[in-house]
């Protein structure tokens, strides 16, 4: 039961703040996004937490969700706390690509297995 809590909880927190990170980064361009001194920041933060919790996820929760691009999420949290190029290319990415990608299919997951998503108590 405390494994269900724990994925339900969490799941909800990646909804959350892919959520977020779509629309702090929605009508940006990329350059205007990358030299955001309040933005960039706060996205960055965003998509920090998202990788954490991705993974914290038990193994069992992260096997039923494979269309999650599990890959893509450990190279960001590897490379989101550098600088120069290849970060800004991994956090655009993640921003127009990783994140929604990952909105959608959470949410589909949510319509075709709500019980992964329900807080049991």
């Amino acid at each position: 039961m405390t494994e269900a809590l724990f994925s339900a909880a969490s799941l909800a927190m990646l909804d959350e703040a892919c959520s977020g990170v779509l629309i702090l980064g929605e009508g940006l361009e990329r350059d205007e996004f990358l030299s955001s001194r309040l933005t960039r920041p706060e996205v960055s933060r965003l998509l920090q937490i998202i990788a954490r919790l991705m993974d914290g996820l038990s193994p069992q929760a992260a096997s039923r969700l494979p269309e999650i691009d599990w890959a893509g999420w450990s190279m960001l949290a590897r490379t989101l706390p550098g600088h120069g190029r290849d970060a800004d290319d991994a956090l655009w990415f993640a921003v127009t690509s990783l994140t929604p990608a990952t909105l959608m299919w959470l949410r589909l997951y949510r319509e075709r297995e709500p019980q992964l998503f329900a807080f049991a108590g």
